[in-house]
């Protein structure tokens, strides 16, 4: 199991779009994982879920993965959220 605590730096925070292609990522990887703040852990290939949380900008959220192929679902939910979703701002 690999744990990260990783910011919300886009300015929109974790809205639709970016919830959306959060769910597209993880549901490439066998692994579980799982997203969160202090309050809510969530499944992050559930976009409801992930709406729940209400994640803003500057939100410091921790990212958990559990599996045999963790370590690549880590990353690439890391460089999700560092590259703001793909978005400008």
């Amino acid at each position: 199991m690999r744990k990260e605590t990783v910011p919300i730096i886009n300015k929109l925070g974790l809205h639709a779009r970016a919830a959306a292609k959060v769910v597209h990522a993880a549901n490439q990887y066998d692994s579980e994982i799982f997203i969160g703040t202090d309050d809510e852990e969530v499944n992050a290939k559930s976009i409801l879920g992930l709406l729940t949380l209400a994640a803003t900008q500057g939100t410091s959220v921790q990212i958990r993965t559990d599996g045999q192929d963790e370590e690549e679902a880590m990353s690439a939910m890391v460089a999700l959220f560092k590259n703001r979703f793909g978005e400008d701002e």
